[in-house]
This record gives C-alpha cells, structure tokens and sequence, in this order.
C-alpha cells in the first residue's frame, strides 16, 4: 500500500477514534477534539517522527500559555478601549512568543502560533468574560482553564499524529 493510501485509512481510523474518545469517555473533561486535530496536522506538516513531536508539543503549550496571558491582561489591565486593549496586548503576547523562538525548545514558530490561535479561539468561543478578570481563565482544570484544556488536547493530537505516522509506515512498507 502507498503512503498516502497508508495515511488515509490509519487517520481516518484513528480520526474516528480520537472523536468517540474526546466526545465520549473523555467528554467530562472538556478536551477540545478540533484542537488536537490542529496539533495532529502540525506534526505531519512539520515532517512527522520524533522531531516534529520534540519540536511542536512544546511550541503549542508555549502558544498557548501566551495567548492565556493576553487574555488575562486584556481582562485586567486596559489601556483605552476594549479594540485598543486586545490589540496592545495581542501585539505584545505574539511578539514575545516569536521572540522567544531563538530557544530552540520553543523554535516551532508555526506550532505556536496554533497554540496561541486554538486558546484564543477557545476563549472566544466560550464567551470569556471580559469582565470577569482572573475568574474563568485562571479557574479550575480541564475543560475550564484554556491553557490547560487547549494544551492537553494539543499534546494529545500530537501523540495521535505519532501514533498514525507509526502506523501507516508500517502498513506502507508491508
């Protein structure tokens, strides 16, 4: 079988296994199934094997703890408008984050801009509270917490995306 025969059938498997497993088992905990999906393709779109899990698990985590603060300085220091506010602090938080890729740990620039996106979008999509301070973003666990749901789901898509390269070489070699 071909390697890209060899893709399509183990992560279209394991795809439909990873959504039961988020949705279902793992549904109490809020992980995020489009999350992992994001860090899924950012391992095969940074070459897949050992280094891409070595180099992306800890950019996501990096984007993610970043776009977490903006979201909290947003909520508690404001500097003019909400528009004025978000865009200062957006524009610090990423600056930083990209800067800090000269640490080869956190050199996956693209993996941490999907961090970052992914928490974001996750704020925004559960309505945070733009009044509500440290309340839900510094709250609780999985599920509450942006930072630690957006990276556990994350660290999860990307060990999926390791699992599915595994395979499907093995089935393309076969």
């Amino acid at each position: 079988m071909n390697l890209v025969l060899a893709l399509a059938v183990v992560i279209g498997a394991l795809g439909a296994v990873a959504t039961y497993l988020f949705l279902s088992p793992l549904g109490p905990f809020g992980l995020l199934i489009w999350a992992a999906f994001v860090a899924w393709a950012a391992f095969f779109h940074s070459g897949g094997g050992e280094g891409a899990l070595k180099s992306n698990i800890p950019a996501h985590i990096w984007g993610a703890l970043m776009a977490t603060i903006a979201f909290l300085l947003i909520t508690n220091v404001a500097i003019g408008d909400l528009a004025m506010t978000a865009a200062i602090w957006v524009g610090v938080t990423v600056a930083i984050m990209i800067a800090a890729a000269q640490v080869p740990l956190l050199g996956q620039i693209p993996s941490a801009v999907y961090g970052y996106a992914c928490t974001a979008a996750y704020c925004i999509h559960r309505g945070v509270d733009l009044q509500d301070g440290l309340g839900s973003l510094a709250a609780g666990g999985l599920g509450v917490n942006p930072f630690l749901t957006v990276s556990a789901s994350m660290i999860i898509g990307a060990l999926f995306g390791y699992v599915s390269g595994k395979i499907a070489g093995a089935l393309a070699k076969g």
